[in-house]
């Protein structure tokens, strides 16, 4: 397919931040773009065409798959970014929080490829992008359980990547940094909060407003994602932003011992 007609893309979460500026990427490159959210949305003015769905319902999910394939007949590319976040000590959220944060970042991203991948697979050809994060890579305090979701995301990746490879389909990880949206504002806080962590969860919403108030743009997120999805080679994961590159680096190639001390500075814990 040339630049100007790339292919049809479907990318979860697009009312707004990442997701949306990832739709809008897309499109200017070439390709036919539907977005999904949970409320309905009309299609935005530069063509991108909104659905409904909702990633923890199996009917949902279905559902807007089989939509698109009603109005396009085909998917070439799956954008996976639905997400929420969790911030607090992680024995501050019971088994249900957590099982409802899992849903949404782990399950309904399951969800989502395993609809897709019978299309691709008869198309003999397809790409899917989960989005992770630098928090899919280290220690993240005050953060564990939303990061955890991420960490099961780049190994379930991975995996599924040496599955499929020879079906003509390939999956792919992007690993934003601190991303300048809402994310941090529509956050989830513990449902059992415990007095002994009320000063550190303070310290820590205060540290995510100033680091996000300083991060990257969500273009800088969409435009990771536009060369995950075409590069003919891809790598398994992309860094979004030059902070994500530093922690990649970083994580990789120094000693866990130096990671550990400037994580803990970083976190402005003793």
């Amino acid at each position: 397919m040339s630049k100007t007609e790339r292919g049809i893309a479907l990318v979860t979460g697009a009312s707004s931040g990442i997701g949306l500026a990832t739709a809008q990427a897309l499109r200017r490159d070439g390709y036919r773009v539907f977005g999904t959210s949970r409320k309905p949305m009309p299609d935005t003015a530069d063509g991108i065409m909104m659905l409904i769905c909702d990633v923890i319902d199996d009917a949902s999910v279905q559902s807007v798959v089989d939509e698109v394939l009603s109005r396009a007949g085909r998917i070439d590319l799956l954008v996976n970014n639905a997400g929420i976040g969790l911030l607090g000590g992680a024995e501050e959220s019971t088994t249900e929080q957590v099982k409802a944060v899992f849903d949404v970042n782990v399950f309904g991203t399951i969800r989502m490829t395993n609809a897709v991948l019978p299309v691709m697979r008869r198309q003999r050809r397809g790409r899917i992008v989960n989005l992770s994060s630098i928090l899919g890579l280290i220690p993240a305090p005050y953060n564990a359980l939303y990061a955890s979701t991420k960490h099961a995301i780049e190994g379930y990746s991975e995996s599924l990547d040496h599955e499929v490879r020879t079906q003509g389909i390939r999956i792919v990880l992007v690993e934003p940094g601190v991303t300048r949206t809402s994310f941090e504002e529509n956050i989830t806080r513990p449902d059992r909060p415990l007095a002994v962590y009320d000063t550190a969860r303070t310290e820590a919403e205060k540290l995510m407003r100033e680091i996000v108030a300083k991060g990257d743009a969500p273009e800088v997120v969409a435009d990771a994602v536009v060369m995950a999805a075409n590069a003919a080679s891809p790598r398994r994961r992309y860094t979004a932003g030059k902070a994500a590159g530093q922690v990649h680096f970083m994580r990789r190639f120094l000693p866990e011992s130096f990671v550990d001390k400037n994580l803990r500075k970083f976190s402005r814990l003793p």
